[in-house]
């Protein structure tokens, strides 16, 4: 067994785990975080995707002995005081989902997204969720709800757990982005 002390969504949790625990399996298993699913166990669909320190990780691929000192935000970690996070509104608003399935690790993939483009195009929204995979939609509604999203947000809607100084970046009217911003890089 190892010990691991890990923060979730916000709390910090010290666990004894086997060393070949899967962080998806930690996660629902041993913390009930049950909205981080397990769709394939071979990281190709991103059903499990969550945040690790604040960027995208399929949490299948992941030991939880990795994730150990780390920061992990899940689907249940974004919405605030019973208010859903603006992708999850427009998920729902945009009708984003069909069975709903897929829809916790696309909604974190997009979170991961709009963070790295906070004005994406059609095709950005396409290239920035290629891992994460729907069997129902058809991806339009998906791509209209991170679209959507990217209007609604405002610096720094990341979940509270995800701050730290660097962060949250603010945004800038894109006649005023210049060089990385302009692109979508990380400011320093």
């Amino acid at each position: 067994m190892s010990r691991i002390t890990v923060n979730v969504d916000g709390t910090k949790y010290t666990d004894e785990v086997e060393p070949r625990t899967l962080l998806v399996q930690y996660l629902r298993e041993r913390l009930g975080k049950v909205g981080t699913v397990v769709g394939c166990d071979t990281s190709n669909c991103g059903a499990c995707t969550v945040h690790m320190d604040g960027h995208s990780v399929k949490s299948c691929s992941v030991l939880a002995v990795q994730a150990d000192g780390h920061d992990v935000t899940t689907i249940e970690g974004l919405a605030q005081d019973g208010k859903l996070h603006p992708l999850q509104e427009a998920f729902h608003d945009n009708h984003a989902l069909q069975c709903g399935y897929c829809t916790p690790g696309m909604i974190m993939q997009a979170l991961d997204l709009l963070a790295e483009d906070p004005e994406p195009d059609d095709q950005a929204v396409r290239e920035g969720m290629e891992g994460n995979l729907c069997r129902c939609t058809g991806y339009q509604n998906i791509v209209r709800a991170v679209r959507d999203a990217a209007q609604r947000m405002e610096p720094g809607a990341g979940p509270a757990a995800e701050h730290t100084d660097d962060t949250p970046m603010q945004r800038k009217p894109a006649d005023e982005r210049t060089g990385a911003e302009a692109t979508g890089g990380r400011q320093s």
